[in-house]
């Protein structure tokens, strides 16, 4: 009889979910290279190839994609019996805010290993625009948030820097209109400062859409009536990067900022440092920072 080692199939889960061996060591806490031993050492142990390197990146090969099924079970079954039987400290809710354009593609991640961590602990997840983020926390509904944010306000951790680009209908027009329509939510954090840079610029606009709904804001710009900025890689549906020339002005960036309640309990604490590490860790090893939508 031969034992699958949980370790290695806890690595091999990490590198299929994230796609590539830098994602999943950060998630992980571990090396590259203890990474990479350890799935060599469940090939190993199998005979198998289960990832095929010979592109860019990195794809299961049919025994991997099999594989994966059953490391998944064999991981939550393990994962419930450790939580059931020695993670009896902390019991409860946390809230975490979250914007809905930077949910993806880390979110879930730090979510299912504080799952991990805490299985007797409720995650409330509450996707909501900054300033409404900021509100909430602010009258301590929500224990942690992130942000979308030109500058930290008082206790945020700063986390990335994100450009911001203009994205209109695939193939459209409208950024070639004068005056230039634009759209943007009537809540959304970066107006302010892209309409200041547009204004800056001598360039003539004209607000397409009034609303507080992001639904309508993708209807304009699909439709090829208006143009927005957003985060680099967050396009919405029909839409894409809007190939100008240096016609527009630069829309700016952004900043993902981290909030934490002072009177936080060691599992605020947990999460806080869950999220801080994932985003750092990436920016360490020089990862593509998009997001995506």
């Amino acid at each position: 009889m031969r034992n699958l080692d949980i370790t290695t199939l806890r690595s091999f889960v990490a590198v299929a979910d994230s796609g590539g061996v830098t994602r999943a060591a950060g998630f992980l806490h571990l090396t590259q290279s203890a990474v990479s031993m350890q799935l060599k050492r469940l090939e190993d142990s199998l005979g198998l190839d289960l990832l095929d390197r010979s592109g860019r990146g990195i794809a299961l090969t049919a025994s991997g994609e099999q594989l994966l099924g059953y490391a998944r079970r064999i991981l939550e079954l393990n994962d419930e019996a450790w939580g059931r039987l020695t993670a009896n400290e902390y019991e409860g809710e946390i809230t975490l805010g979250v914007p809905h354009d930077i949910i993806y593609p880390y979110i879930p991640q730090v979510l299912r290993r504080f799952a991990m961590d805490f299985p007797r602990m409720q995650v409330r997840l509450i996707s909501a625009p900054t300033r409404a983020l900021r509100n909430m926390f602010g009258r301590g509904q929500c224990d942690i948030i992130l942000t979308t944010e030109e500058q930290a306000g008082p206790g945020g951790e700063v986390l990335v820097r994100l450009p911001l680009v203009w994205v209109g209908a695939i193939d459209g027009t409208a950024w070639k209109r004068t005056p230039l329509p634009v759209a943007f939510c009537s809540n959304c954090i970066f107006r302010p400062d892209v309409l200041r840079r547009l204004d800056r610029a001598n360039t003539v606009w004209d607000m397409a859409v009034e609303s507080d709904l992001d639904n309508a804001v993708e209807a304009m710009v699909s439709a090829d009536l208006a143009i927005t900025a957003v985060i680099q890689g967050v396009y919405p549906r029909q839409t894409s990067v809007i190939d100008h020339g240096g016609l527009l002005p630069d829309p700016g960036e952004t900043r993902i900022i981290l909030y934490r309640d002072r009177s936080d309990t060691p599992v605020a604490q947990a999460l806080h440092k869950l999220i801080s590490t994932t985003y750092r860790n990436r920016a360490k090893n020089g990862e593509d920072m998009q997001l995506s939508a």
